[in-house]
């Protein structure tokens, strides 16, 4: 259930570092084995110095990333690669599937879980890109790892439920500059109980970058909208590479950007039947989140009813640490808009035509039924 890309630095790697995930995001999916496959998965992972997925199945990201430093001309020599997996039959697999593509890896010694035996313990990624099996229950036994230093400062994540278990070991195995981008179901946004505790601690040590809410039907196994999770170990200023140039992102400890994007999308107007972002849709989400961290986002950043909102750490401990996007960003009641007048006198005249054409069904009916004998009074 785990697996890191680790991929050494050149220039065509480097190239546009940060946030590039909105640009592949949709072609994530889930289902291979028990927990998910990659045949469309994003490839913005290759654009760094070190990149991590703690679930990479049967290495389809590796393969994607290969390919992609080919068709953009680079040598697929300079990518290292580290993985888990869980499972036997796709640890397997992702040896032969790597193996045969000539890519240099090392899975560990043999399949083992993520959680209980880490092969890499002392890895640190710049960039983690993940998709996570959803609401993972009984990922360890009940007194298994209750003092693993991964949740050090926070509470014991769940038996019952994984997702905060791989969000904290996701910030685990990221450097101190790294950022993390990884899908979960919508329901982590406010779970309660320990997640509550382990949400409320995330946002209070300034994890939590920004939360985008995707379209529904994206994914092969689920048509449920799902959520992308930007996360790093810090949101103080710092300078990043991006499309060949050196950017400074400002400090943006006392927010966080929250983005809806579920009324994006072709609408499944693609061959494969899914709900496909557009390139307009991702320049348009990319775009908003780089506008946010510039040193200039007063003037470049605007705040959209029903696309995207900056909360202050203010507003997100009124809403009880919630990171439900629409508990911050502003819906348009359009109601409001409409001439009530009108729009009676416009049902009045529907309702007024109905029930002539229904009083003149009846009358052909009791006609009938008074020609055959049997009048209805």
């Amino acid at each position: 259930m785990y697996a890191q890309a680790a991929l050494k630095s050149n220039t065509l790697l480097r190239n546009g570092a940060y946030g590039i995930v909105m640009r592949g995001v949709q072609k994530c999916t889930r289902g291979c084995s028990s927990l998910r496959g990659r045949k469309r998965l994003p490839l913005c992972c290759i654009k760094l110095d070190t990149a991590t997925d703690p679930c990479c199945g049967s290495g389809g990201m590796f393969v994607q990333s290969a390919e992609f430093i080919k068709r953009h001309k680079g040598n697929k020599k300079d990518i290292t690669i580290y993985g888990q997996e869980s499972n036997d039959k796709t640890y397997k697999l992702a040896r032969m599937n790597l193996a045969i593509r000539g890519l240099n890896c090392d899975l560990g010694d043999m399949d083992a879980s993520t959680f209980t035996s880490d092969k890499h313990p002392n890895l640190r990624a710049d960039f983690i890109l993940a998709n996570p099996p959803f609401n993972l229950k009984d990922w360890r036994t009940e007194n298994e790892l209750r003092n693993d230093r991964r949740w050090d400062g926070y509470e014991v994540p769940p038996v019952s439920n994984a997702n905060y278990a791989w969000i904290l070991h996701m910030l685990a195995r990221l450097s101190y500059n790294g950022t993390a981008a990884f899908l979960l179901a919508n329901g982590a946004l406010g779970a309660d109980s320990e997640e509550y505790k382990i949400r409320k601690q995330l946002i209070e040590n300034h994890k939590v970058e920004a939360i985008i809410v995707l379209p529904r039907e994206m994914f092969y196994a689920t048509d449920i909208s799902v959520t992308l999770w930007i996360v790093g170990n810090h949101k103080k200023s710092k300078r990043v590479k991006r499309d060949d140039k050196e950017v400074v992102l400002r400090d943006r400890e006392n927010e966080i950007l929250f983005i809806d994007a579920r009324t994006l999308g072709d609408g499944k107007a693609n061959e494969d039947g899914y709900v496909l972002l557009t390139e307009a849709d991702k320049r348009k989400i990319a775009s908003t989140l780089f506008a946010w961290q510039s040193p200039e986002w007063e003037t470049l950043y605007h705040d959209i009813p029903e696309f995207c909102y900056s909360a202050t750490m203010d507003e997100i401990r009124s809403k009880d640490w919630s990171l439900v996007p629409s508990k911050y960003i502003e819906f348009v009641d359009r109601d409001l808009s409409i001439d009530f007048q009108s729009e009676m006198d416009r049902i009045q005249a529907e309702m007024k035509s109905i029930m002539a054409e229904e009083h003149h069904s009846q009358g052909i009916l009791r006609a009938a039924f008074e020609g055959i004998g049997y009048g209805i009074e």
